[in-house]
């Protein structure tokens, strides 16, 4: 509120309080619009951009055709239920005698229960051999197939497609991220073309097949369609064991480095990170979101669609069968042309191959409310036609685009999330919408009203996300270069290499960004001062260490490992340990229990737990003394030493301790600068975000200096004290970066 002066107008001095601030804003917002610019490399240097035409065959052939074989059986194999599903959903509100809403949810659930199982399977995919993982999925999905046809109601039915769903769920993480480092980025829109065919095939058939089944077998036929389905699928589950696994990041690598860098054992990526990093690339973002819309309608409209045909035309299985696949002819026309045509379209733009995408897919916003009102079923099947041609190929190669943009690391965590957001809230938004929609008013209703806006918001979410592709490929770019540098030094000279390193981080809370570029090492038994003005980002920079955040861009590693996906749980057992401002002790319990708290996973081994307790009493004999007081009864300096008692418990390889002697007396700052220092005599690496430039000369080795999320100086601390501009920012400053 402001104030007023005598004359009962503004306070001058609020006032001008208020335009500084206002003016301070303003500045930081122009500085960060001007900090965030985009990272562009020229067009021929993005991963697969200017590459040479190959053909299919011959990408192919340089990793064998066993694995597109295989991974394409599966994938046609998994999607040849998904017609079935919308064909017997009739059957099946007959069978077990639900409503129309009942049967929609059920069914059309069925595509979401693929998210309970994606991102598991993603962090499956980016850890462990993905040929062993598909085998195992389709013997899973296999029975629970058979499972489902044997169902005796609508509670066991929905089980068992629970079951398929989850091990279904491997077809897109793990199979392709597998093929992406198989096979050529210059193929990638064929393969997902040649994918789309096959599966467009087995899906014009499948509702002929499965509606052929269920007339012949009578009222029990749709469980014999089940069954039936189930067994190929764990045929070709058996020949996925003996799938060869090629180097991850292969085919980027080739383009933009010209070699393979090849790692030893690396520390596997958690999900929360990855998941993280995935929705910081805006590419894969708008994309998210574009098929979180369209999947309102991608599970819902076709179950809706064959409900449609029996209760308005009064067609039987087998006709409702005939209709789909007359329906799916369209995207066998187009499929085998709309691969080569993507491929060539991002050998020369990427952001044009992405626009054609989302281009394509809103023309069924017309398509479909013309066909539902069709005075026959000759006509509503021909329409049927040129909406397969133009939705059916953008689904397929959405894919390639895809796994250009994803960190290679991440491919399986990359389309697992992709895989959540379309059936989680698309398909299970869907399922509930029609469900509501078809129980209020009726089928066609539910149709129009799910689809006109999906398609018109998805396809728009697509053309606009064309705006970020170069930029995020750049990324990809910097990143490989990047990479390849370390590995060449660590090669050279492996005695060099720093136990942490931090290389050209961005880091943004939201859409604020506070770490532009920043990098800084350690090297083993060296003592790392984070200096800086208010704001500066270096308590930003520990999170960063620490795992507490991840990077919009840039590497963290630990002894040369790239540890930037690392969950903070991993990265404390691999000897990363933080030490936060602010009260870090529980102040009910007292000084033993706290200790015995921190130290509580060496519980099943009491000797050791009893020898890190008695180290942390010897380095701090303050707390020896006070052993039975409680912990919120002692001052702020016994409180620090507790809590730094407390991490130095797990023997850390590097130690980072955020604001060391903020607000505590000159006595208890001396104790833990003796402290500091047996542990640097003992070997142990250490970062430390300081206040006191006096405190930091005394304790470290070297220095950085950050300044509005950069670094202004690298070097040892004795330089630091030398330069007056810096060194009087550190005093004058008042900390909280």
């Amino acid at each position: 509120m402001f104030t007023t002066g005598d004359r009962g107008g503004p306070d001058p001095a609020a006032a001008d309080l208020v335009r500084t601030v206002l003016d301070a804003e303003a500045e930081r917002e122009s500085r960060q619009a001007a900090d965030a610019k985009e990272v562009l490399f020229a067009d021929d240097l993005l991963p697969g951009v200017g590459a040479e035409d190959i053909t299919l065959a011959q990408g192919l052939a340089q990793h064998g055709k066993g694995t597109f074989v295989v991974c394409l059986l599966l994938f046609s194999l998994d999607l040849f239920q998904l017609p079935a599903l919308s064909i017997l959903s009739p059957n099946l509100r007959q069978s077990f005698h639900v409503s129309n809403g009942l049967i929609v949810f059920v069914t059309s659930a069925s595509g979401a229960f693929l998210v309970v199982g994606a991102l598991p399977m993603g962090w499956l995919a980016d850890r462990y051999p993905r040929g062993r993982i598909l085998g195992i999925s389709a013997l899973i999905f296999s029975v629970m197939s058979v499972f489902s046809g044997l169902a005796v109601n609508v509670f066991m039915f929905f089980w068992a497609r629970l079951g398929a769903g989850v091990a279904q769920s491997s077809t897109g993480p793990v199979s392709s991220a597998l093929m992406a480092d198989a096979y050529p980025i210059g193929v990638r829109g064929r393969i997902a073309a040649t994918n789309g065919f096959v599966a467009s095939v087995l899906g014009a058939l499948s509702p002929l097949l499965v509606g052929a089944v269920a007339s012949i077998g009578g009222g029990s036929g749709w469980r014999w369609a089940f069954v039936m389905l189930g067994l190929p699928v764990a045929v070709v589950g058996i020949l996925a064991f003996r799938l060869p696994e090629p180097p991850r990041g292969q085919n980027e690598m080739m383009h933009v480095l010209g070699e393979v860098v090849h790692h030893d054992k690396p520390v596997p990526s958690s999900i929360e990170a990855g998941f993280a990093r995935i929705l910081q690339i805006k590419t894969l973002k708008t994309t998210i979101m574009a098929f979180s819309a369209l999947g309102f309608g991608l599970f819902t409209v076709p179950i809706l669609g064959n409900l449609f045909l029996q209760d308005h035309f009064h067609l039987d299985t087998f006709k409702r069968g005939l209709v789909g696949t007359i329906g799916g002819l369209g995207a066998l026309v187009v499929l085998p042309f709309i691969g080569r045509y993507y491929d060539r379209l991002y050998r020369e733009d990427p952001a044009r191959a992405l626009r054609l995408i989302g281009m394509t897919l809103m023309p069924a916003a017309v398509l479909t409310p013309v066909q539902y009102f069709m005075p026959n079923i000759y006509l509503f099947t021909a329409l049927a036609i040129p909406q397969t041609m133009l939705m059916i190929p953008s689904y397929y190669v959405m894919g390639a685009v895809l796994q250009s943009v994803v960190p290679y690391r991440l491919r399986g965590i990359g389309s697992a999330v992709g895989s959540v957001y379309t059936f989680f809230i698309g398909a299970t938004g869907g399922a509930l919408l029609s469900a509501l929609l078809t129980s209020m008013f009726n089928v066609r209703v539910a149709i129009l009203t799910i689809i006109i806006p999906s398609t018109i918001i998805g396809g728009g979410l697509i053309v606009r996300s064309s705006r970020f592709i170069r930029n995020d490929l750049s990324l990809v770019v910097g990143e490989l270069r990047e990479e390849l540098v370390e590995y060449e030094r660590q090669k050279a000279d492996p005695q060099s290499v720093p136990v942490i390193q931090v290389s050209h981080v961005d880091y943004s809370y939201g859409q604020v960004q506070v770490l532009f570029d920043v990098s800084c090492e350690v090297h083993r038994g060296e003592v790392l001062a984070l200096l800086g003005t208010n704001g500066a980002g270096k308590s930003t920079v520990l999170r960063a260490v620490a795992g507490l955040g991840t990077p919009s861009r840039g590497v963290i590693r630990l002894n040369g490992q790239n540890i930037t996906f690392v969950s903070p749980e991993q990265r404390v057992r691999l000897g990363i340990q933080l030490l936060p401002g602010g009260k870090g002790v529980f102040p009910e319990m007292t000084v033993t229990e706290n200790l015995e708290m921190g130290s509580f996973i060496y519980r099943s081994d009491a000797p050791d737990r009893r020898r890190r307790m008695d180290r942390v009493f010897e380095l701090f004999p303050t707390l020896s003394a006070r052993r039975d007081a409680l912990a919120g009864s002692m001052s702020g300096g016994e409180q620090q030493m507790l809590a730094l008692g407390r991490v130095l418990l797990h023997d850390p390889e590097v130690l980072i301790i955020d604001e060391l002697s903020l607000g505590l007396a000159p006595i208890v700052v001396q104790e833990l600068i003796r402290v500091v220092e047996r542990l640097k005599a003992d070997g142990m690496t250490i970062i430390v975000v300081e206040q006191s430039l006096n405190v930091a000369a005394s304790i470290s080795d070297r220095a950085v200096f950050m300044e509005k999320g950069r670094v202004l100086f690298d070097g040892p601390i004795k330089q630091l004290v030398d330069r007056d501009d810096l060194a009087r920012a550190v005093f004058l400053g008042r900390e909280g970066g």
